[in-house]
């Protein structure tokens, strides 16, 4: 059963940024999207590139190795050279803390 998880506090993200946690053993990628956070996978599955380290355009991350580009919403691969998607979280904000759904 999937449970939310508090990872951070909103001012641990501020817009425009991201980073990185463990979360029950995966390493999610999480994203301050000018004031929308969004949750995904952080390795690429390309090469395992670490997607919290990418260049955000809009609602895209591209990985910072080989440049494949992946959906914040929905973790979807969009762009070449990854052939499959990451996973996506659901991310619940409540008062200053940032939680997500595993």
């Amino acid at each position: 059963m999937a449970k939310l998880i508090k990872i951070a506090a909103a001012r641990d993200v501020p817009p425009g940024q991201a980073a990185a946690f463990t979360v029950e053993g995966q390493r999610i990628a999480l994203f301050n999207v000018e004031g929308t956070y969004y949750a995904i996978g952080d390795s690429c599955t390309h090469r395992g590139g670490p997607l919290s380290e990418g260049a955000v355009h809009g609602t895209k991350v591209t990985c910072p190795l080989h440049g494949a580009d992946f959906d914040l919403k929905t973790g979807a691969v969009v762009g070449p050279p990854a052939q499959k998607g990451v996973p996506s979280y659901k991310v619940v904000v409540e008062s200053d803390d940032i939680k997500v759904e595993v």
